[in-house]
Formats: C-alpha cells, structure tokens, sequence
C-alpha cells in the first residue's frame, strides 16, 4: 500500500482513495523453483528471419489461466466469463517478445494468479543503466504511456488523541431562513478526475490528457508503482511472502529505489509514507532490524499529520514486521489500534486479514478464523482476490488444528490493548449508598457515597451525604479533589481533562485532575475533549476549543453534531478529525484546524470514509468527495442506495501491509 498523493477520494471512475497499493498474490505449487528457461516464451522462426511465438496450449476445464491471460475485474451484475479467450482469426501474437524500455515493471508469478492484467511480463523490470534500444517486435502493440504519478505534502498537524466517546445529538436553534447556497453546490459541476497512487492518496488531474501527437515519453518506473504491482506469492504453511531468485534482486533496487525518493522528502506525510513502504521492502527481504527502525519513524511522523488513514497504514506496517520478528503482544495491539470504523472497508478487510495471520502465528486459530471471517464479512463480495487468500488460510488453519488443537479462546480488544477494565458503580441494597465493584461483584470501594458518576479516563465524581459538591476519586478510592472546589457541575475526564461548573448550568471551565484550570474562559455549554478538541457554545453559538483554551472553530453555529456512515453520532470530531456542523436546519462540516469543507447548505450531511453523503431538500442522496467536490447527484432514494453506488465507482484495490 503506498500514499503517494495527500487527497485520498474517489472519482467519478478511480476514486482517489481507492488507489491503496494492490496486493495480487500466487498460490505456489508443489515445486515452488522456476525452470531456467521459465522467463522465455517458446519460439519459431518465420521465413523472414523474425521470431514468431508458437501456439499457446489451451487450459484444461477446471485448470487456471496461463500467466499473462486477461482475468476479468470483478463488478456486481452478469458474472462474465471466467478467462476469455482471443478470438480465433486474431492473428496477433500472445508473446510480443521483450517489453520496451521504460515499460512498467511487474513481479514473477508462479501457479494460479488473481487479478494480473494482460500481458503481465514473468518478473519485474526494474531500471537499469541505459542500453540501445532493440528493434520493436513485428506484431507487438505500441506501449502505452501513463503520466507520471503527481505528489502534493499534506498539511501537517501536531497529533491528537482520546478515546472515542458517543453522546445524543446536540441540538441547537434554528434560524429564519437557510444560508445562500454558492455558485456550483448545486451538485451539477462534474468532480474532477484523480490520479490514483498506490496507498490511498491521490492528485487531481488539472491538464486535459496530451493528444497522441504530443504524449510524453514513458517515464521511468516508479518504486511505489511497482509495490503496488507486484504479484505477491504467498507459502502455505507460513503465509507470509515468498521472494526468490531475481526477485531478490529486483526488490533490492526497489529498496534503493525508494531510498533514493525518501533523501529528497522532508514533509512528514510523504516521509511516512516512504518509510513504511521500506520497511514492508526490508522485512520481505530478511532485514528485520531496518524494517523495525524504519517502521517506528514511519508511525512517528504519521501521527506528526494527525491524520487517521496515514497513522493506521503506518502502525499496520510496523506491527507486520513486529510479527515477524514474534513480538506479539505489541503487534496485536498495533493492528488492534490501527483497525478504526472510520477507515474504508478495504482498509479495514486488509488489517483484519493480518490481524488473523498474526493469531494464526500464535497458535491462536479460533481468533484468527474471527478476523479472517470479519475480512471476508467487509469485502468478500467485491473482492474474489481476499477470498482466494482467505482460503489459503483457512487451509493451513485446518491443518494446524488437525494436528494439534485450536488453541486459547479469543481475547477481547481490552484484552489486547492490556486496558483494566473499570470498576463498576453499585448500588448496596441494604445501606442504600453507592460504591464500586470488580468483575466478581466485590466491593473495592465501600459503598459511602449518595451519587457517583462511572470511571472515565481512571477517576470517578462522587458525592457523599449532605452536600451536593462533586468530588473526584482515583480507582483505588483515593480522594484527588474534595468537595471544598465547590463544583456543583461536571463532566466526564477525557484526554486528562473534564469541564466543571460552579453553579451546575453555566460559567464551565475545564481542570486537570490536579484540579489546575486549564481553560480559565467560561461557556454556557461544553461537550466532553475528544481528539484533544471539544465543542463549546457562548451566546447561543457553538464552536470548538483545544486543550488550552484556543478557538479552532469559531462560535458561529447552531449544533455540532457528526453522524457517521455506521448510524453512531458523536459530540464534536471524529477520529479522522472531522466534525459536522448545523447553522438552522442546514448541515457543513469543518476540520480539526477550522477549515470549513462543506458549507453548511445541505438539510443532512453523513461522514463515509471515502466521501461525504448529502441530501437534498427531497430528501434524495448524493455524494461529494473528500474536498467537498460533487461525486454523484441527488438522485438516490437512501443512504444505502448511494453507499452501494460508491462501492460499484470504486476498483478493486488490495493495501499491501
């Protein structure tokens, strides 16, 4: 999976997040080495002296395609035909002989392959010292040129956190009337297209395509490009990648390849992006220990952007290679942290994959089948690639367990996370006071206190008899801030802070658990820190401060409510750092610096993860792309119409973690 471009949306056809590097894979057979000769398609001679490919044998029924015939792409409908066959009277050649220079590289393939296009060479090219160009084959097509991948540094951000929190909508007043809407929002503009790269990021395609006459010169291959290319092969019993022969080589160059574009890159986005993919380079070929440095600096200047797609490809990679190396418990917790709702499903499938290959090394079958069925439940459909892939698992899984068992129950995610569950606030029936219990219903904390609020964040408020001032405690009972602070109002502690009122209703500042004001300004109205943002509303207005108190979003709004694609709503951002917005009955959405992308003209508004659905005043969806662009016109009858709408615009794409 490679980011190379920071817009990551689809497009009318490629949407641009969709481009996250593929991952086509083999399954091997039995004698995995390649013949010497396995690279050369047979020849004749023709009168004329020129080379002529002989007859290609035709597969038998039930048998896969030979390397190099076209496998159809998988779109719901019609299913089309397995592998088509050339016409009879198509008198070209299926070996064109060797590809131009500068044509794009590929991997060797060995057994049935899922998802090669056309044509696929038997092993990747890589560049090389310029030779003389040999004459072009007699009957092989003009190669065809792709404009070079285009790259733009994402805005960077110092990183925020916290746990998610859900909360009821947020409702706010109306106004009069609704806001002017600006020339082009009516959803009529055409979107313009974007330039996939092969991690999830993409740049608009500004310039109308050069007329043949005037196209560019193949460019040279580009390491990222050939990543996302390559056709991976996977062994049966490890399945982890199988790399031998030249393809050593080959992935060497792209190693320095990718060193090479990482010394002229100083943005921490693209630094990120380039020191995650060699670390996916080193670990394949052996080199642990540079890949477990590479992928550490990788997740360090992902989480410098704050931006959550960026952050879980980055600890994704980094727990692949501390699964190699058999560091478990922290790579179980990197994928664990890395698999967010809020990422697309493709992502999500992929990590889930993983996740069950890093059970599976564990002896831990019955959680690796969960994750591997948790992938399939996301993406099995659209994806025959993953579905292959799991099968090989699940094959080697069954072995494993026929000889052996099926090893420790499946853990919980605070299992793997090594979060202590908290203690639970109880009633006792007999002094009718309230305390705390463990897992077994036992008391830790006596039951003294007449109201008490559940742990958040490690503390709980509680009030004891004969006053009405909220205290703070620790989980072991120990008091932190008594009841001379005089708060007769407060919230949940999150990300180390919570807001407290002296009066119960207004005047909310925000405290640390010391008791130290953080955020000296009063507010009528707070929502708990989430990401280190929180909302807040002042004369009828709402926006949104950080941890120290400064204004990130203004106070112009009317409710600060974001609905997500999953039906949950959460008070302020989400873990992607987006927030939906109300001014009267009409919704926007800004992000964790302020910008607005979305004016607020829309009657709803819905956070996907590769897009933003919208409805009309008919209350019909549509799209617009991660810029706030139009994608699709108001002309679905529901969310689910233009969902199923975004997954058909989409390609097939596999990350490669």
């Amino acid at each position: 999976m490679s980011d190379v471009h920071p817009d990551e949306e689809p497009g009318p056809v490629v949407p641009a997040w969709a481009s996250l590097p593929t991952m086509p894979w083999s399954r091997p057979v039995p004698d995995p080495r390649p013949k010497p000769d396995a690279a050369v398609s047979p020849t004749v001679t023709r009168p004329d002296g020129q080379p002529t490919p002989r007859p290609e044998m035709r597969p038998r029924p039930g048998l896969p395609p030979p390397p190099g015939r076209p496998v159809p792409e998988y779109r719901p409908g019609p299913s089309p035909t397995a592998y088509p066959q050339p016409p009879p009277h198509d008198p070209r050649p299926r070996h064109a002989g060797p590809p131009p220079p500068g044509a794009p590289m590929s991997a060797p393939r060995r057994g049935t392959t899922y998802g090669s296009p056309p044509g696929t060479p038997s092993r990747m090219r890589v560049p090389g010292p310029p030779v003389s160009t040999p004459p072009p084959p007699v009957f092989a097509p003009p190669p065809v040129s792709a404009p070079p991948p285009v790259s733009a540094p994402p805005v960077s951000a110092p990183p925020v956190w916290g746990p998610p929190v859900s909360g009821p909508p947020v409702s706010g007043p109306p106004v009069s009337s609704p806001p002017s809407v600006p020339a082009g929002a009516d959803g009529q503009a055409p979107p313009v297209p974007a330039q996939a790269g092969p991690d999830g990021d993409d740049a608009t395609a500004a310039d109308p395509p050069a007329s043949p006459a005037e196209a560019p010169a193949p460019p040279a291959a580009d390491a990222e490009q050939v990543l996302a290319e390559y056709r991976w092969q996977f062994d049966p019993d490890t399945l982890r990648e199988v790399v031998e022969g030249a393809a050593v080589d080959d992935l060497t160059e792209v190693h320095r390849l990718l060193t090479a574009k990482l010394d002229a890159i100083v943005d921490n986005g693209p630094r990120a992006r380039l020191l995650s993919l060699r670390a996916v380079v080193s670990r394949i070929l052996g080199d642990l220990d540079q890949a477990l440095a590479d992928g550490k600096r990788a997740v360090a200047h992902a989480e410098a952007t704050g931006e959550l797609r960026r952050i879980a490809i980055a600890q994704a990679r980094l727990a692949h290679v501390l699964q190699w190396r058999g560091e478990y418990v922290e790579a179980d917790r990197l994928f664990t942290l890395a698999n967010s709702t809020e990422l697309p499903d493709r992502l999500r499938a992929a990590i889930h994959q993983h996740t069950g290959k890093c059970a599976y090394d564990q002896g831990r079958f019955i959680e690796a089948c969960n994750h591997f069925e948790k992938a399939l439940e996301l993406r099995g459909e659209e994806d025959p690639d993953l579905i292959a892939q799991t099968e090989l698992a699940l094959d080697a899984v069954f072995r494993r367990v026929a000889e052996a068992d099926w090893g420790p129950y499946p853990r919980s995610r605070d299992e793997i996370l090594q979060v202590r569950k908290p203690l639970t606030a109880t009633l006792d029936q007999h002094t009718r006071r309230w305390g705390f219990t463990d897992d077994l219903g036992v008391f830790r904390i006596p039951p003294r206190f007449t109201d008490v609020q559940p742990f958040r964040d490690g503390v709980a408020w509680v009030q004891r008899p004969g006053t009405r001032n909220w205290e703070l405690i620790d989980d072991g009972g120990e008091l932190l801030i008594d009841q001379t602070s005089g708060y007769l109002g407060v919230s949940d502690f999150s990300d180390g802070a919570a807001w407290v009122s002296r009066n119960g209703a207004t005047g909310w500042i925000a405290i640390d658990k010391a008791n130290t004001v953080l955020i000296a300004t009063g507010f009528d109205d707070v929502r708990p820190f989430r990401r280190g943002l929180a909302p807040v509303r002042r004369g009828g207005r709402w926006g949104a401060v950080d941890i120290s108190g400064r204004l990130i979003v203004p106070l112009r709004y009317d409710g600060f409510v974001t609905a997500l694609h999953d039906g949950r709503y959460i008070d302020g951002f989400s873990d992607e750092g987006l927030a939906v917005v109300a001014l009267g009955h009409y919704k926007g959405l800004v992000d964790r610096n302020g910008r607005l992308i979305v004016p607020p003209i829309h009657p709803a508004l819905v956070i996907h993860p590769v897009a933003f659905l919208f409805a009309d005043q008919a209350r019909r969806w549509g799209a617009l792309d991660r810029r706030g662009r139009p994608l699709l016109k108001a002309e679905f009858a529901s969310r689910t119409d233009v969902t199923d709408e975004l997954d058909r615009l989409l390609s097939d794409a596999h990350p490669v973690l």
